[in-house]
Parts: C-alpha cells; sequence; structure tokens
C-alpha cells in the first residue's frame, strides 16, 4: 500500500514541488496550507508522516506538533526557512522526527522520508508474543510492535528515538560516538547535525524519566553515548 503524506506549507511552489517528488516516488500526498488546516485535515484521515512548515498562519508547525502528540505518535518531518538551532531542538523536542531547512533539494527530502518510514514500517502481530524482544534490566522492547517500556510501564518514543533506544539495546555495553549513531539510527543515508542528535537523546531520557528511570542513556564524556543499567 502507497504511503500517505501530509504536507503542510503555506507556500504554494513549495507545496507542490513536494508532493511531485513523493508521488514521482510512489506515496500518497494531501496539501495543507495553514497549521490549523494541517491539524483538522490529520483529524479526520491520518497520515503515514507528515511535512510540517514551522512558519506558518493560524497555527504555526510547532503549536501543530503540540496538538497532534497529544493524540498521535505519527512521524513528523519540519521544513523551515531559518537555520535556526533554537527552532531545531524545540522542534525535535516536542516530537519531531526530523528537520529539513529550506532551501533543500526534493531528493534528500524523499530520502529522509523514506528513512523516517522504514523505520515505522513493521506491523504490530497481534496475540503473539515477540520472539526478538530486547531486554536490558527493567527495559523492554519489541521491534515488530514498535513498543518499549520500562518497569512494565509503556513509553511512547517516536520513530527516530526507537530506533536509537533499539540500537542502544542491541548493543548495551558499547559506548556510541554520535557518528554511529547517525549512520545506525539515519542508515547512513543522510547528515544530521550533533545538536540533533543530543536533542533526540534528552528527549529519551526525559520520556523514561517520566516513568521512573533517571538516567537510561549515560554520557560517556568524549566519546559518545552508552545504554545504563536503569
Amino acid at each position: 500500500m502507497n504511503k500517505h503524506i501530509l504536507i503542510a506549507d503555506d507556500d504554494p511552489h513549495i507545496r507542490d514541488v513536494i508532493s511531485f517528488a513523493l508521488e514521482k516516488a510512489g506515496m500518497q500526498t494531501t496539501l495543507a496550507e495553514d497549521g490549523r488546516q494541517a491539524l483538522d485535515t490529520f483529524r479526520r484521515q491520518s497520515a503515514d508522516l507528515i511535512v510540517l512548515d514551522i512558519n506558518m498562519p493560524e497555527l504555526d508547525g510547532l503549536e501543530v506538533c503540540r496538538e497532534i502528540r497529544k493524540f498521535s505518535d505519527a512521524p513528523i518531518l519540519f521544513l523551515s526557512s531559518r537555520d535556526d538551532e533554537i527552532d531545531r531542538i524545540l522542534g525535535l523536542e516536542i516530537g519531531g522526527d526530523d528537520y529539513v531547512t529550506k532551501p533543500f533539494s526534493p531528493r534528500e527530502l524523499v530520502a529522509r522520508i523514506n528513512v523516517i518510514l522504514k523505520r515505522t514500517q513493521a506491523a504490530p502481530k497481534a496475540a503473539e508474543t515477540p520472539s526478538n524482544e530486547l531486554r536490558h534490566g527493567k527495559i523492554s522492547i519489541q521491534p515488530e510492535q514498535h513498543t518499549a517500556s520500562w518497569n512494565g510501564r509503556g513509553i511512547s518514543l517516536t520513530a527516530t528515538e526507537f530506533a536509537m533506544l533499539q540500537m542502544f539495546a542491541r548493543q548495551p555495553t558499547r559506548v556510541f560516538s554520535r557518528d554511529s549513531i547517525m549512520g545506525n539510527a539515519y542508515d547512513g543515508n543522510v547528515y544530521v547535525s550533533d545538536r540533533t542528535i543530543d536533542s533526540h537523546i534528552r528527549h529519551i531520557r526525559q520520556k523514561f524519566a517520566d516513568v521512573g528511570c533517571e538516567n537510561v542513556i549515560e554520557t560517556v564524556h568524549g566519546v559518545g553515548y552508552k545504554l545504563a543499567s536503569c
């Protein structure tokens, strides 16, 4: 089945460029011209991924993301005309999966979307016990179901956050550099900044802290990150 992508941007030219590139790649698209329309459209018909411009009328992209995260974990890729590190980190910390700055290459955008979608393709299998469950201390990860928990308490993770946590759990004693995290979580196809990696790590930590695990990922100064024995 073709993936359905919601594209929200107040610039009609950008909407058309993204829609053309995604449809050429075999995806279906729905367009929204402002934040309010994007939110209303997604509530009526969910999408496999949302391309969300930050600077839009009615509701900006960050506010739309906050509202969507109240009821959906659908992947979100932010767009912005400003290469602003504050926007970048804020966008990721409220639940975004990736960030692309305008002007951008449509080919790169499609590649980033494919990477995110690839991480969310595994469908849950009801009434089955996953044979490949990953456990580390009180952490439990079911890759096929795309679920994670700590001490029996479920944790809602974005596609990128889940990919990172799964990477750590598969090699719990390894210290991962930011470059190796980038290569594993993004399949080596795209480049993201160190700040983006750090932002995802902080977001994972906060979600685990919310259920009682105060230090799920340790910082190894000068080297990178590793899974803690939380």
